[in-house]
């Protein structure tokens, strides 16, 4: 299993797979739809 970090300010791409958001304050100026996260974790 291969883990990935990723900048939440990024564009997502298809090849990203399961998107944890791992922040305790949601990234200022960005959108749910934006982010594309399929789980945060607070």
């Amino acid at each position: 299993m291969d883990i990935q970090i990723k900048r939440v300010y990024e564009p997502s791409e298809p090849e990203d797979g399961f998107r944890v958001l791992v922040d305790r304050l949601w990234p200022r100026g960005k959108t749910k739809e934006q982010v594309q996260a399929d789980l945060w974790l607070k």
